[in-house]
C-alpha cells in the first residue's frame, strides 16, 4: 500500500492497522460553523471578509449559491482559505435557487439574506445528510412570527417578505434546534429588529455567529433561556474581518483516531473549551489529554482502560455532547472494555446508517431502538468493504478501520468530503496506513 499522498480524492479509501498515530496536525474551519457565517455576511448585505473558510464541498456549494443569488464572492491571490463576501451593486429579480441547493442542507440558511436582497426566498427542499426526518416546521414558524408569508409544495417552499415589524420580535422555540435559533438570529439581522428568542441553540456554532455580529456593533446576549439581540444604531460600510473557528467535530474524531491506536499526538487549531463533552468520555475511558492554548494532545499511549460504561448520549442541552461526536466516540469504544450506550435522537436515521456498517466489520451492536443502542467491549473487528453514507459516519468507520484486522475499504469518500476537505490526508500525517485506491 502507498504510504504518502498529497490528499485522498478517490471514489474509494483503503485502511489498514499500522503503529500507533503519532506527531501534530491541524484541524481545519469547521463547516459547521462557516456555513451560518457565511450567510450571516450575506444578510448584513456589506463586505465581510471571511478567514479559515475551509474547502469541504459543501462551503463550497453555498458560496456558489450566493454568487447565483447575486452576491460576489473572491479569494484574495494565494489565499485560499479567505472568502470576500460582496453585495452587488444591483441585482436582479430572483425567481429561485435551483437544484444545487437541494444537495446540502444548509441552503435554508440563505433565506434571510434572500429576503434582506430581493423580498422573496425561493428554494427547493435542503438536502445532506440523510440521517432522518429533520423538518424546517421551526423554521417557518420563526418566519411567520417576523411577518413573513411561507408557502410549501412538493418542490420546496417560498418565503415572502412582510411588512416591516416595529419593536421587539419575541418568540420560544418548543427544543433548541440550531438551525432555527441561526435563522431566527439572522432573520432579526435582516429585519434591523431586536430579537427576543427563548430556549435557544448555544453551541459553539450559534454563538461564534453572535461573536461576528458584536464586532460590528449588535448587542448580544446569550443565557440558557433567554438570547437578545440588539442591532446597532448605526450601519458602517466597512468591511468587517471574521474568522471561522476551528472544526471541533474534526478534533473530536482525529483525538479518537489517535486513542484507537494507542497513539499520542496533538491536535491544533480547535478552542479546548468546545470539545470538553469528548474530553470528559475519553477520560471515562481511561484515555488521558491535555488542553493546551488552541491545542489538545491526546496521550494513548498512557491510556490504562477503566472498564467502567459510557453513556455517549447526544443532546442540544448547553454544555451536552454533539451528536456530530457519537459517531466517533461509538468505533472507539468498540476496542474499550465495559458495556456502552450510544443514543442519538436528533438525528434519528444516523443509527441506521451506521451500526449496519460496523457489523460489516464484525462488530456485534444491541439496537435498544432506533435512536439508541448497547455494546459490549473490547471486540476485534476485520477489514471489509463500508460506505461512508453520511459525513459523520464516514469519519467513524475511518476509526474503526485502524484497529480492524486486514484492509478496510471505504466507499462514499464524497459524503465525507462534505464537511472534511482531507481528513484521511490529516490521518496519513499522523502515521495511519491508508491510501487512495483508483477504480
Amino acid at each position: 500500500m502507498s504510504t504518502r499522498v498529497p490528499a485522498v480524492t478517490a471514489q474509494v479509501i483503503a485502511i489498514r492497522p499500522g503503529r500507533p498515530l503519532a506527531g501534530a496536525v491541524a484541524v481545519d474551519g469547521s463547516k459547521n460553523a462557516a456555513l451560518p457565517l457565511i450567510a450571516a455576511a450575506a444578510t448584513l448585505l456589506r463586505p465581510v471578509q471571511l478567514g479559515n473558510v475551509p474547502a469541504s464541498s459543501d462551503v463550497q456549494i453555498l458560496l456558489d449559491l450566493l454568487r447565483q443569488a447575486g452576491w460576489n464572492t473572491a479569494q484574495p491571490v494565494g489565499d485560499g482559505r479567505t472568502s470576500l463576501v460582496l453585495p452587488a451593486g444591483s441585482t436582479p429579480p430572483l425567481d429561485g435557487l435551483g437544484e444545487q441547493a437541494s444537495s446540502i442542507r444548509a441552503s435554508y440558511y440563505l433565506v434571510p439574506a434572500l429576503l434582506a436582497l430581493h423580498g422573496r426566498a425561493r428554494l427547493p427542499w435542503p438536502g445532506g445528510c440523510r440521517i432522518g426526518d429533520r423538518g424546517m416546521e421551526q423554521h417557518f414558524k420563526v418566519y411567520e412570527t417576523f411577518g413573513d408569508r411561507v408557502r410549501v409544495d412538493d418542490k420546496g417552499y417560498v418565503v415572502e417578505a412582510g411588512k416591516p415589524v416595529r419593536g421587539t420580535v419575541s418568540l420560544v422555540l418548543p427544543f433548541r434546534s440550531r438551525g432555527a435559533t441561526v435563522v431566527a438570529i439572522l432573520r432579526a439581522v435582516a429585519a434591523g429588529t431586536p430579537l427576543r428568542l427563548g430556549q435557544p441553540n448555544l453551541s459553539p456554532e450559534v454563538l461564534c455567529v453572535l461573536n461576528a455580529l458584536a464586532s460590528v456593533g449588535y448587542e448580544c446576549r446569550s443565557g440558557e433561556r433567554v438570547l437578545t439581540i440588539v442591532p446597532p444604531s448605526s450601519v458602517s460600510a466597512d468591511a468587517a474581518v471574521w474568522k471561522v473557528p476551528g472544526d471541533k467535530i474534526e478534533a473530536g474524531t482525529l483525538a479518537c483516531a489517535v486513542a484507537a491506536t494507542g497513539g499520542t499526538a496533538r491536535i491544533d487549531g480547535v478552542h479546548a473549551p468546545d470539545v470538553t463533552p469528548l474530553i470528559v468520555a475519553l477520560h471515562k475511558m481511561g484515555i488521558p489529554t491535555a488542553e493546551e492554548s488552541g491545542a489538545l494532545v491526546v496521550h494513548g499511549q498512557e491510556t490504562r482502560p477503566t472498564g467502567r460504561s459510557l453513556r455517549g448520549l447526544a443532546t442540544l442541552a448547553p454544555g451536552g455532547l454533539d451528536a456530530d461526536f457519537e459517531p466517533p466516540l461509538l468505533a472507539l469504544a468498540l476496542g474499550f472494555p465495559g458495556t456502552h450506550l450510544f443514543s442519538d435522537p436528533i438525528n434519528p436515521g444516523r443509527h441506521g446508517n451506521l451500526i449496519p456498517q460496523l457489523v460489516r466489520l464484525g462488530a456485534t451492536i444491541t439496537e435498544v431502538s432506533s435512536t439508541e443502542c448497547r455494546l459490549t467491549g473490547p471486540q476485534r473487528l476485520t477489514g471489509a468493504g463500508v460506505e461512508a453514507t453520511d459525513i459523520r459516519t464516514g469519519s467513524a468507520l475511518m476509526v474503526a478501520g485502524l484497529t480492524a484486522r486486514g484492509v478496510t475499504t471505504l466507499g462514499g469518500v464524497d459524503q465525507l468530503r462534505r464537511g472534511h476537505a482531507d481528513l484521511p490526508g490529516k490521518l496519513l500525517a499522523l502515521g495511519a496506513d491508508i491510501c487512495e485506491v483508483t477504480p
